[in-house]
């Protein structure tokens, strides 16, 4: 399947590079084509969908906007270019937790400027009550950023504990101290939103289209959203502070293509166009290994031991969300970022999407040992 966009390059590059080289076209076009059939289904009304996937009703209430979404589409870039896409992949559509490896960004913009030092408590950068007792004083922002703060408590109405997401196969115990236990927590990423917000002293969709998504030349029909409720007081004036989810509402709306520019980006070491817009030691620091989750990096999901996508390479980092209906992929061993919306079976793209496109030759490339 192919589109207006395919051919289309994201990055300019002075050195000559084939996007091409090697690739199964035949095998790509049929593996694009495939997820194009499978779409998400119920996605067309999205208050009955979000409904219907809440266990918990005292805690159901959406309290962020909503996006009704139109199907599946997306892209796979090599090397800068779109070589295959299918739907419509300008068209924004909710992130859902897609939305935390975009914050993620945010924090390297920080770490960038000096604000933030990884594994110094949080507590020395921002004032902010949740950070003020025992337990949040020994928070850090790796803990934020690696979901182990294992913090406790209620942000904008919603407690940490009605996330059914943090049981499903988190580490933690009750009471733990930070990073010794890990949990995937909605209530806790909105307090690392918060607490960037603050940090930042202005609001984070700001910061992230001044230093990322202009700079990365992205369009401007994404748009970053929080709750109704969700709000800080800086300096006097009133600041949104947006989610880094979509259980209740809000998040990243974007589209496939931008969301691969942003794949591109951490591809290429925080580079683009001769510029470094996030820094190199950033885009390694969030694929490290969490020590309590080897699979987690800094708000990233890691594959190098394939328990997250058995089938797709182990050389695969990822961004997802809502079960990877929304997904991000980046394998930097065959210079591939594959950006998929509201598409099922997404393990199945990833696998032929994979096959049909050889690693590179370079340490990343796994040898031929199932990268």
């Amino acid at each position: 399947m192919t589109s207006r966009h395919d051919g289309e390059v994201l990055e300019p590059s002075d050195r000559p590079v084939d996007p091409w080289e090697g690739v199964n076209e035949a095998a790509l076009a049929q593996a694009v084509q495939a997820q194009a059939a499978r779409p998400v289904p119920g996605i067309e009304d999205m208050a009955s969908y979000l409904a219907a996937q809440v266990s918990d009703t005292a805690h159901r209430e959406v309290v962020g906007p909503l996006l009704d979404g139109q199907g599946a589409s997306g892209v796979v870039v090599r090397r800068g270019a779109v070589i295959a896409s299918w739907g419509e992949p300008t068209r924004a559509e909710m992130a859902f937790s897609a939305t935390k490896s975009v914050l993620s960004l945010v924090g390297g913009i920080a770490f960038d400027d000096g604000a933030l030092r990884l594994d110094e408590p949080v507590c020395r950068s921002v004032d902010l009550p949740q950070f003020g007792t025992a337990h949040g004083r020994a928070i850090t922002w790796r803990h934020l950023l690696d979901q182990t703060s294992q913090w406790e408590g209620e942000l904008w109405g919603k407690p940490t504990w009605v996330d059914a997401q943090s049981t499903r196969e988190g580490t933690e115990s009750a009471g733990g101290a930070p990073g010794e236990g890990w949990a995937y927590n909605d209530v806790r990423v909105n307090l690392t939103a918060l607490a960037l917000t603050v940090l930042s002293g202005r609001s984070l969709p700001d910061v992230l289209r001044t230093r990322v998504m202009t700079p990365i030349g992205a369009s401007d029909d994404w748009s970053w959203h929080g709750y109704e409720n969700a709000a800080v007081d800086l300096n006097g004036t009133r600041v949104p502070v947006v989610s880094g989810g979509a259980h209740w509402g809000g998040g990243l709306w974007i589209s496939a293509l931008d969301l691969a520019r942003i794949g591109h980006l951490c591809l290429r070491g925080g580079a683009w166009g001769g510029r470094q817009v996030l820094s190199r030691r950033w885009i390694e620091e969030l694929w490290t290994p969490c020590p309590v989750k080897p699979h987690y990096g800094l708000s990233w999901w890691l594959n190098d031991d394939r328990s997250v996508w058995p089938r797709a390479p182990r050389t695969g980092r990822c961004a997802r969300g809502n079960a990877g209906s929304h997904l991000l992929w980046v394998d930097p061993a065959r210079e591939l970022v594959i950006a998929s919306r509201w598409g099922a079976e997404v393990e199945q793209l990833l696998a032929e999407v994979s096959g049909a496109v050889p690693p590179v030759p370079g340490p990343l490339s796994g040898q031929g040992t199932g990268a």
